[in-house]
């Protein structure tokens, strides 16, 4: 008994040390990764410390933070310069200036800060007129008003969503019915043609090749390009325009997929007044090239097959010569927006953001009776892009126009 109790002693003691033993040791290991922490958290702040120091050194000693860039042209020059010489900058006088900069503001206004003063309101909108009025890149542009490509790319972006939010719906609306009636007076008053409310056609955009479905933009003549279809009043003022269709498309598809399409479709836009000319009940209508299809509510002349009546000849020679109106005011807005004559580094959407812009502007200059001068002309050449649509060469409204343009011819020359 004595010696099992003594045994017994002494395996409680040795167990006893064992814990005592892997305590300490469990200790030592925690005192040891301890240090390591610490002595790795030391490192961290060190290098942190030491890459601080080098990246303030390197930032002081860097030799270009910012290019050096004089805005001696905007801030001395362009204030002395005289009225044509400002006209000749930027298409528009120094009132319609001052009314885009006053109209444009609550978009378009920016505030200094702690870091940079802010391009001033007035600066902005110089820099994206420039923009849209020479075929100058943002290179150039940036070094005349002393900014940055990136700072014109953005003002020019900017500018662009401000006009189409805040003057296009005042500039480009949807006539109403006085309005159609006061577009198809000044129709007759002008060409002589009674029920007209406008002529329509299409102007290709020239664009860069775009990464997506390049094929379906180019067109017939192997560039590619984006359509703008407009359709204008007697005054040569939009009043519908369609744009960013591919240009591989033909003049009927385009207005297919157009709103006039679906507007004189679907509602009676064209026909809420009518009028009977030679016996036929006339409406609404505008004019188109031979390459439209013939609607009730868009005419167009007879294709020179060389059989043509006198009466069908007067009929081409008196609507073709209203139908100019539409080319010469796409030849105003390329005369005042070179942008649009040269194939610009634009993306897709944002050309389709400038033409609206383009459009809109063309709209403001014509309203407020800007000047145009002669050496800005651009004639626009009508290219036909599909083929006239047969079988539907018989319209009651067309031949009651001859019948008319007929009397009036007969009524003339009695007079005479």
């Amino acid at each position: 008994m004595f010696q099992q109790s003594q045994d017994e002693k002494m395996r409680t003691q040795r167990r006893l040390r064992r814990k005592a033993m892997l305590a300490a040791r469990r200790q030592r290991a925690i005192q040891r990764r301890t240090a390591r922490l610490e002595r790795a958290s030391q490192l961290q702040q060190w290098m942190q410390m030491v890459m601080h120091d080098y990246c303030a050194k390197i930032l002081r000693e860097r030799k270009t933070w910012a290019f050096a860039r004089t805005s001696d042209w905007w801030e001395n020059t362009a204030p002395n310069l005289t009225e044509e010489e400002w006209l000749e900058k930027f298409r528009v006088s120094r009132d319609t200036f001052r009314y885009i900069c006053a109209t444009l503001k609550p978009a378009l206004q920016r505030q200094d800060t702690s870091f940079r003063l802010c391009l001033t309101l007035e600066k902005r909108v110089a820099i994206a007129l420039h923009k849209l009025t020479s075929t100058a890149d943002y290179k150039t542009v940036g070094n005349l008003f002393a900014v940055g490509c990136s700072t014109v790319c953005q003002t020019l972006q900017k500018f662009c969503q401000a006009v189409m939010t805040l003057l296009r719906p005042q500039l480009i609306p949807m006539p109403s019915q006085a309005k159609l009636a006061q577009m198809a007076d000044y129709f007759e008053e002008s060409f002589g043609i009674p029920q007209c409310v406008g002529a329509i056609n299409v102007l290709h955009i020239p664009i860069l090749k775009p990464p997506e479905d390049p094929a379906d933009f180019c067109n017939r003549d192997g560039w590619h390009s984006v359509i703008l279809q407009a359709v204008v009043d007697g005054k040569g003022m939009f009043w519908d325009i369609n744009i960013g269709q591919p240009g591989s498309k033909d003049q009927q598809s385009v207005l297919k997929m157009s709103a006039i399409w679906a507007l004189a479709s679907t509602t009676n836009v064209f026909s809420d007044r009518i009028r009977n000319i030679c016996g036929t009940d006339v409406g609404y209508f505008i004019l188109g090239d031979w390459t439209y299809p013939l609607q009730k509510w868009l005419l167009k002349p007879y294709a020179h097959t060389g059989w043509l009546t006198e009466a069908q000849e007067m009929y081409n020679v008196r609507t073709n010569g209203a139908h100019t109106v539409v080319g010469r005011a796409i030849g105003r807005l390329k005369g005042r927006w070179k942008c649009l004559s040269k194939r610009s580094d634009f993306s897709v959407r944002m050309v389709v953001d400038i033409v609206e812009t383009c459009c809109t502007l063309h709209n403001l200059c014509e309203l407020r009776m800007e000047r145009f001068l002669p050496e800005w002309e651009d004639a626009h050449e009508v290219k036909f892009n599909g083929m006239s649509w047969e079988g539907e060469e018989w319209s009651e409204e067309r031949n009651a126009l001859e019948q008319l343009f007929m009397q009036q011819q007969y009524n003339s020359s009695s007079f005479a």
